[in-house]
């Protein structure tokens, strides 16, 4: 059997993991306020005060579910496991969810936060792809999308990228006429970008009409697991659509029905630095 590679979530296999939900919400507090200290102005002069504060971010979690109706006598002419198929399928469809939703706000859920590609064009980290003298200005130069990350006070951790990105980047000379970026045999397999890790999402949620690459530090996006990829197979039931419409009707159909649900919320920390601590956004975006 020739099928595509399943490849789950590039997003979160970038972000950061906070222990599994207990309950459907978790607030986590962010720092809000850094302290400051002062010279005391002479023998006899007052000791000043500061504040240090925090503001609560909520992680809601959000169910990813769907349905995959197969009739009986597909399964039992089958002559290779029908469901060992199916579940590697499912879970790219979820990631390809997941990373578009995070990404681009694709289908995302309100209660999520606003779309890395949106929330970065209203704080003016985006660079359009040609600003610069080459890809190599428009990434790693001062006002690449690696310098806006770094003007804003963060340390780019990684970067996702659309895969026309490989050609991109291995066009690149120097003034010499040779390729800036050089790999080895046994590097054919890693791409980086000053030696964070650039990962090329194989599961079609890069929109190439949207954005290039997001460049970023990773650590200040979380996310948390209320439950995980759950797997319940059904042989009767009916399947109905949003009017009430019965779509499937399983006994009567001869049909088994896999039903996969996955609960997760996310939330991008972006607490205030000592570099800006008022328009500050840990991610930067390379767009068309």
């Amino acid at each position: 059997i020739f099928n595509t590679t399943a490849e789950e979530s590039a997003v979160m296999r970038l972000a950061r993991r906070l222990p599994d939900m207990p309950t459907s919400t978790r607030v986590m507090p962010v720092q809000s306020a850094l302290a400051l200290a002062y010279f005391v102005n002479g023998e006899t002069g007052l000791k000043q005060t500061t504040e240090v504060n925090w503001t609560g971010r909520t992680l809601t979690a959000e169910e990813l579910a769907v349905i995959v109706p197969i009739p009986e006598t597909a399964l039992d002419d089958s002559q290779y496991p029908v469901w060992d198929m199916v579940y590697p399928e499912v879970r790219t469809a979820f990631g390809r969810a997941i990373d578009a939703a995070v990404l681009f706000g694709t289908n995302a859920p309100a209660s999520w936060p606003t779309a890395i590609l949106t929330a970065a064009g209203a704080a003016g980290s985006t660079v359009q792809l040609g600003a610069g003298a080459d890809v190599y200005d428009d990434l790693l130069d001062t006002g690449g999308v690696f310098g806006l990350v770094e003007a804003d006070g963060y340390a780019v951790t990684g970067c996702l990228a659309d895969v026309t990105m490989k050609a991109r980047l291995r066009g690149l000379r120097d003034a010499n006429g040779q390729p800036i970026f050089m790999r080895t045999p046994q590097e054919a397999g890693m791409y980086e970008l000053d030696g964070v890790p650039l990962v090329f999402p194989m599961n079609g949620s890069m929109n190439v009409a949207s954005a290039h690459l997001f460049a970023g530090d990773w650590r200040q996006l979380v996310y948390a697991v209320r439950n995980d990829i759950s797997f319940k197979v059904f042989t009767e039931g009916v399947i109905q659509d949003a009017g009430g419409n019965i779509v499937y009707n399983l006994m009567q159909q001869d049909l088994v029905a896999l039903r996969v649900v996955f609960r997760l919320g996310f939330q991008i920390a972006n607490p205030v630095n000592r570099l800006n601590s008022t328009t500050q956004y840990p991610f930067a975006v390379l767009i068309p």
